[in-house]
């Protein structure tokens, strides 16, 4: 049964109060700033007053509702329109175009301004690309069934002997290959969907995806699947970004958008609005 993840209405409320009781000075000075951010990036844009943004195909909640980017709906959608708000750019000059994960994380030109679909910012993938500055901080959580294989799962060590899965190109997959190295080689799916797909036929005993993706297929997609356990960091922590060619004159445009975003509270706002769960997940141990 789909159901969508519980909300802090009255915190969004409450923003949207603030925001109206702002006085007229201040909205027109606000404004001017966004109209003369969006001036100074214009020029960097792959298309003359459009910005173009890549996600998934399809793309999946609670990043983005409906497959459809376009409604402003999920966390990464709504960040993006945020940013264009931002940079002085009307809802209706961002265009969607899709792209696979793994391709967009190759050198060379775009045929689009910036990618957002979970992209942890890494060193090896700075190498080819550009990210901008972290919209999110990401945890790894292991999927399995309450009454399966990994019920009593309590550190990585338990799970050396567990058929396990992951998605091709994907952090949630470079963790189960570096810090679980089960004895069985971890199967590699093409998307996320592949992987939950092999998931619910029980050709795995568990899959790894990051957090939020782990709280929205327990809740809403798989049936009998529960969270076994939030996976220990490894090393600093996993950030998101959006993915830029090369050399991209747009980064700093969205770097100074995402941290005006970050200092007014509204990218917090959104993190509770579309991530935020109930209830304790334990953490393995090491």
């Amino acid at each position: 049964m789909n159901r969508r993840f519980p909300h802090l209405v009255l915190a969004a409320a409450a923003i949207s109060l603030s925001l109206t009781g702002c006085s007229d000075d201040s909205s027109s000075s606000d404004t001017t700033a966004k109209a003369s951010s969006g001036g100074d990036c214009a020029t960097a844009l792959k298309a003359q007053g459009k910005l173009t943004v890549a996600t998934g195909e399809p793309a999946f909640p609670p990043w983005v509702e409906d497959d459809k980017p376009e409604n402003g709906k999920g966390f990464e959608s709504a960040v993006v329109y945020a940013v264009a708000d931002q940079m002085g750019i009307d809802k209706a000059k961002v265009s969607w175009v899709r792209t696979g994960f793994d391709e967009a994380v190759a050198p060379g030109e775009k045929d689009y301004d910036f990618n957002v679909q979970q992209y942890s910012i890494t060193d090896d993938r700075k190498k080819v690309v550009d990210f901008s500055d972290s919209y999110y901080e990401v945890q790894q959580a292991i999927i399995g069934r309450a009454d399966g294989p990994l019920a009593k799962v309590t550190s990585l060590a338990d799970l050396k002997d567990a058929r396990l899965g992951a998605a091709v190109g994907t952090t949630s997959l470079d963790y189960v290959e570096n810090y679980i190295k089960p004895t069985t080689q971890a199967l590699v799916f093409d998307d996320n969907a592949a992987a939950k797909a092999a998931f619910d036929a029980k050709q795995v005993d568990g899959i790894v995806l990051d957090v939020p993706t782990a709280y929205y297929v327990t809740a809403a997609e798989i049936e009998d699947a529960s969270i076994i356990g939030i996976l220990p960091s490894q090393g600093d922590a996993e950030q998101l970004g959006m993915l830029f060619e090369k050399g991209s004159k747009l980064v700093s445009c969205v770097d100074k958008a995402l941290a005006t975003l970050k200092g007014d509270g509204t990218l917090t706002a959104l993190q509770t609005e579309w991530l935020s769960q109930g209830g304790d997940i334990p953490t393995l141990t090491k």
